[in-house]
């Protein structure tokens, strides 16, 4: 019979810090009585930004050792640069709040894909921490919905707030792996 290898220091701590984040979750919802599956998706939601995600590296993650030069080159034709796949990330994760408030909204052209306005260390820092902030708040926003909210349809959409929700993620975990690829590209 095989023993499973106890699990390294570093591990047992991220899956404590984890069981921590879900037991306050949990307190949550019986204090507020919200949704335990708007606390999965919102937890979802930061796994798939902040890590402990089950495919690999989060976006967060990802972006630890990336500078301004870096985020801003364009090593593949036709490709967006991991600075313009951050602020993509941004504006839909600000767009998902937008419809949580009850408002149509359809990104297009530069509101989609914004411009990076100047490369340097700072505004590169800059726009990190709005991405931040902005992925926060869409996920306090997610862990207070009722199940019943889960279940509304997005305003101008054939699909409702949980679709949506889970979309986020997914679209937040494939831009993770554009970037992943564009740092192989540009890292050596």
């Amino acid at each position: 019979m095989q023993r499973t290898p106890p699990l390294s220091r570093s591990l047992q701590n991220k899956s404590v810090q984890n069981e921590s984040w879900q037991n306050k979750q949990t307190m949550n919802m019986k204090k507020t009585g919200n949704s335990p599956e708007a606390a999965l998706i919102a937890d979802q939601l930061r796994r798939a930004f902040y890590g402990e995600a089950w495919h690999g590296p989060a976006v967060i993650e990802l972006l630890a050792d990336v500078d301004a030069a870096t985020a801003a080159a364009k090593p593949l034709a036709n490709a967006h640069s991991i600075w313009e796949l951050v602020l993509h990330i941004a504006a839909w994760d600000n767009a998902g709040m937008v419809r949580l408030g009850g408002e149509k909204c359809q990104l297009t052209g530069l509101d989609n894909f914004p411009l990076v306005s100047k490369a340097t260390e700072a505004a590169w820092r800059k726009s990190v921490a709005e991405t931040r902030r902005t992925h926060d708040k869409l996920v306090k926003i997610v862990a207070a919905l009722s199940d019943s909210r889960l279940r509304e349809r997005v305003p101008g959409k054939k699909y409702d707030f949980y679709h949506l929700l889970h979309g986020i993620a997914q679209h937040e975990l494939y831009h993770a792996g554009q970037i992943a690829l564009l740092k192989k590209a540009l890292i050596p």
